[in-house]
């Protein structure tokens, strides 16, 4: 009766493991959101994509454009509520630096986003979710 026991708590330990911490795809490539990646990688990579993958890296890439939309609106208001308060230049400076390195952030995620998407339309996925 105590080994049913032990092997029952060692399936039951086992079972939790993988609920907590997953058995994963076995996808070890998964693909990243990256806005330093060439356009003419991502057209390449596009062309070779099912239609799955094109609308699971749509969907990466239009998350990421919205987060960096959100970091854009704080900052947007820091620059605005230090402009009414009159703040030195130093601060508005760098605020301004963040906002600028910011939008160029995520004109670079459209871009690439675009060719996912346009790829994705054009091989008849389905794009819902995914207008902007």
């Amino acid at each position: 009766m105590g080994t049913t026991r032990n092997i029952s708590l060692y399936c039951l330990l086992v079972l939790c493991s993988l609920v907590l911490f997953g058995c994963g795809n076995g996808d070890e490539t998964e693909t990243k959101v990256d806005e330093n990646k060439p356009i003419s990688e991502v057209k390449a990579e596009a062309e070779k994509m099912s239609t799955d993958e094109l609308r699971t890296i749509a969907l990466k890439y239009k998350e990421s454009i919205l987060a960096k939309s959100e970091n854009l609106d704080e900052i947007t208001g820091n620059l605005m509520g230090a402009l009414g308060k009159g703040d030195q230049s130093n601060k508005l400076n760098e605020l301004k630096a963040e906002l600028e390195e910011i939008n160029k952030l995520i004109a670079a995620l459209n871009e690439r986003f675009e060719v996912y998407y346009q790829k994705l339309k054009e091989k008849g996925g389905d794009v819902s979710g995914l207008e902007k």
